[in-house]
């Protein structure tokens, strides 16, 4: 063990290490006497680069067009196409981009990468039935949040990705979409809905998430890997249903 700490001393050797080798970098983490105060500079990080990259697609003519693209396909998609005044208001508020790209950073980083470690917290936290002799494992909250901050690298590096891509594209739906890959369905069916809110990245995201929460908490990677997934299926399967009873699927 301490030739796998000594071997992640550098922030960005754990951070290139969550992505190679997550299971031993959050091990690793852990074992650090520092390793829980990380997660505030690791989340700056990624939010600073997110925040930059949707600041530079949005502040573009083509960002901006795609940022239109996007917002008059979901109010279609949840049964409220837009008029031409509407539109017009959407050209207005695309103008800023810029104040866009760096406020859906936030929120898609420090807001919501603190509600998951919150509540991951208080689920996992509660009384859990052990194997005799076997203890318990205090876990404090800032381990939780480095544990969330380090995992959210890789949600990071999906919008590093996708940011190019909407240049290239012309659009903001995922790149990395598991729908990509099934361009034959009807893109207002239920089916293509559903594919095209499954994200390659989330899922890598959520595997890597499962391991670091069995490192901390003691709990089966496995068992709370097909859990985070199956909400994740669960949600999407909510929002295609959502949409097909809204928005209809013509």
């Amino acid at each position: 063990m301490g030739n796998r700490i000594r071997s992640l001393d550098s922030l960005p050797a754990r951070l290139i290490g969550v992505i190679r080798r997550p299971r031993r970098t959050f091990e690793a983490i852990v074992a650090r006497p520092a390793g829980s105060r990380d997660w505030s500079t690791v989340l700056l990080l990624t939010t600073l680069s997110v925040a930059a990259a949707g600041a530079g697609v949005f502040g573009t003519n083509v960002g901006r067009v795609a940022l239109i693209d996007e917002w008059e396909r979901s109010a279609a998609a949840f049964g409220r196409p837009v008029d031409d005044a509407g539109y017009a208001r959407l050209q207005a508020l695309s103008a800023n981009g810029v104040a866009y790209g760096v406020g859906r950073a936030i929120i898609s980083g420090p807001v919501a990468l603190g509600a998951v470690a919150l509540l991951l917290h208080a689920v996992f936290r509660g009384p859990r039935r052990k194997a005799p002799g076997q203890e318990r494992p205090n876990v404090r909250l800032t381990q939780v949040f480095t544990v969330v901050a380090y995992s959210g690298v890789l949600l990071a590096l999906r919008q590093l990705v996708a940011a190019p891509a909407v240049l290239i594209r012309e659009t903001t739906a995922s790149a990395t979409a598991v729908g990509v890959w099934f361009p034959l369905f009807d893109e207002a069916s239920p089916m293509a809905r559903l594919l095209a809110m499954l994200d390659l990245f989330v899922l890598w995201w959520l595997v890597v998430l499962a391991v670091g929460v069995s490192v901390v908490y003691g709990v089966r990677v496995r068992r709370t890997g097909l859990a985070f997934v199956g909400a994740y299926l669960g949600f999407a399967l909510v929002m295609a249903a959502a949409m097909a009873i809204l928005g209809g699927t013509t």
